[in-house]
């Protein structure tokens, strides 16, 4: 007896000295993606109030005789939004997972009802938005989370065959293809190709036979084209893109005057508050135009670290869904990032004369409340997988 003891107290003490000598993480190595994230999405959102106030300031003051109209709606969504952000850092991601159903129930009812005549609100030939009181809301931004949260929750279900023919693949395709119908019938072309990217990289993160993949990019591609080409302005949207000057007085405005924005920051800019486009030549420079302002104060300096501030959400975005405690939690942080990342893409891509116009607002730097709950709501979900990460 007193052998075997002496043998239980040798592996004991042999077990705790080989777990000292073990390597450690160093301290706090393990929350560096939610601090590089959090940092830098702050950093966004901060800028964004300052140039939204730059790029708005001279038409508020002309429409509304005050200054500070369209900044100080901004603050008050970036608040609501920090504490949205927050709230769902504290609170389990998977947590979320019983809420998918009833999420994507919602934002397609909400998607329905903005349809409805006199029930949505329409503007520029678009019926987007709903009112609630004194307060609009546009329920693509919820459709955008609630598809990412739905299908993360359907396509990380264990023991399901991710094939064209089986569930939950087919689900997320017909749940995905009813959503995409309903925002092409606003219309909002945007929209749509932005939640179709999302879902695609959270199916092909799910680890999706290549085959299906590739199937699916294909019909995605070959039906984008055809619904670009089928109506008069999306076409003329998407053939202006080669020759802008082609109806410089209709849809070449928008582009001629970004670019001519563009070209007047040069390198370090004409400086904070100083841009001539917002005086009433670039329509739409606090929302979908932003980046123009921000590439004319603050040149192609400050137009790259805006670029480079993207970058950093992506790469480590992507490196928090690589290294996700489960597949919930890689599903849903793949998709968050593709989110910011795509419509950042899109909007930076039509203001640069790369893409079309599709009236597509960029990520923590645009005026839109909703836009802005949404996003960093989503946000909170990717930084509290980063911080649960490997």
């Amino acid at each position: 007896m007193n052998s075997s003891l002496g043998n239980r107290l040798g592996n004991a003490s042999k077990n705790i000295l080989s777990s000292q000598l073990q390597p450690r993480k160093p301290p706090g190595s393990r929350n560096s993606r939610f601090l590089i994230l959090g940092i830098t999405g702050l950093g966004l959102c901060l800028l964004g109030l300052l140039m939204v106030l730059s790029a708005s300031s001279v038409n508020d003051l002309q429409i509304y005789d005050n200054a500070w109209h369209h900044i100080r709606r901004q603050i008050i969504w970036f608040v609501l939004g920090m504490a949205a952000c927050v709230t769902l850092i504290r609170i389990d991601y998977h947590r979320l997972r019983s809420l998918s159903n009833i999420a994507i129930g919602v934002a397609g009812f909400l998607l329905l009802l903005v349809l409805v005549p006199n029930v949505g609100i329409s503007a520029n030939g678009s019926s987007r938005w709903l009112a609630v009181g004194p307060v609009t809301m546009q329920p693509s931004e919820v459709a955008k989370l609630a598809i990412i949260l739905f299908s993360a929750d359907h396509l990380s279900r264990k023991g399901q065959e991710l094939a064209l023919t089986k569930n939950p693949l087919k689900l997320v395709l017909a749940v995905t293809g009813s959503f995409a119908f309903l925002l092409i019938l606003e219309p909002d072309f945007g929209t749509t190709l932005i939640v179709l990217a999302v879902v695609g990289a959270v199916i092909f993160f799910a680890g999706t036979q290549a085959k299906t993949v590739l199937q699916l990019f294909g019909l995605t591609v070959v039906g984008a084209t055809l619904l670009g080409m089928t109506a008069s302005y999306r076409r003329q949207r998407l053939l202006g893109v080669l020759d802008p000057w082609s109806d410089p007085l209709g849809t070449g405005w928008q582009p001629i005057q970004a670019g001519a924005a563009v070209t007047n920051g040069g390198i370090s800019g004409v400086g904070f508050g100083e841009s001539t486009a917002k005086w009433g030549w670039l329509p739409e420079a606090h929302t979908d135009f932003i980046y123009a302002i921000i590439a004319e104060e603050m040149g192609f300096i400050g137009s790259l670290l805006v670029i480079g501030l993207y970058m950093v959400i992506g790469l480590t975005g992507l490196s928090t869904a690589l290294n996700a405690p489960d597949v919930f939690g890689r599903l849903l942080a793949a998709g968050v990032t593709i989110w910011i990342m795509i419509q950042a893409f899109v909007n930076i891509g039509a203001v640069l004369g790369l893409l079309p116009i599709t009236g597509i607002t960029l990520p923590f730097l645009s005026f839109g409340g909703n836009a802005l709950l949404f996003t960093l709501a989503a946000y909170g979900i990717l930084l509290n997988i980063a911080r649960q990460s490997k």
